[in-house]
């Protein structure tokens, strides 16, 4: 039967395990970060020095490197797309697996009544919005999707609060979505979407005049 110490073991090679299964970088150096103190301490405490170092020293890499992730500045902007639409689909090909995962998506991406945009995050095309009116006040998200590695809400924070102008000065006072999974649903209520029934269809809306 394993002791007290032989489990700390077990749960800091779990933990460890776990961080590297991880798309955020972020969220990969928090739990390596106690993952790896776990594991420096289980070597201290049976004495095994090079496991105590080693993962100490892990412990002081990856608290480096989120100083440095919570001290960079980073820049967001929106790049509409017009006609020229071969990156779009590279892109919409490359993660349709992920996005679906998420979300219904629309077959004919191609009709002209969509308008999308990438988020450009340090100039990096990190996600994608595509809307068309729902009517002259209203315009409906059909894709909001950011890619792995930036899913820190960040982005819809960019989109959704520092560019509620952005579509304000369109004169659309509402965006509205259909609901997606699960994770999808929570993070629309985090962006300040409620969910309503219009015309006998579930939706979640955010009501950009909202404070």
């Amino acid at each position: 039967m394993p002791n007290i110490l032989e489990w700390i073991g077990y749960l800091a090679s779990l933990i460890v395990l776990v961080s590297l299964v991880m798309s955020s970088l972020k969220k990969l150096r928090w739990i390596n970060l106690i993952g790896a103190t776990m594991f420096a301490a289980y070597g201290f405490l049976i004495h095994a020095l090079p496991v105590g170092f080693m993962n100490a020293g892990i412990v002081l890499v990856d608290i480096y490197y989120l100083v440095q992730m919570y001290k960079k500045k980073d820049y967001f902007s929106l790049l509409k797309l017009g006609t020229q639409t071969e990156y779009f689909n590279y892109f919409m090909s490359f993660y349709k697996e992920n996005i679906e995962s998420f979300m219904d998506v629309e077959s004919d991406l191609e009709d002209p009544k969509y308008v999308k945009l990438f988020i450009l995050r340090n100039t990096i095309p990190a996600g994608i919005v595509v809307s068309k009116i729902k009517d002259e006040k209203t315009l409906e998200i059909i894709i909001d999707y950011v890619v792995p590695a930036y899913r820190d809400f960040k982005m819809g924070h960019f989109l959704y609060e520092e560019q509620k102008d952005f579509f304000i000065s369109q004169g659309y006072e509402t965006l509205l979505t259909k609901p997606g999974n699960e994770k999808h649903q929570n993070y629309l209520k985090r962006m300040g979407f409620i969910p309503e029934s219009i015309d006998g269809e579930f939706y979640y809306l955010k009501n950009l005049n909202q404070i």
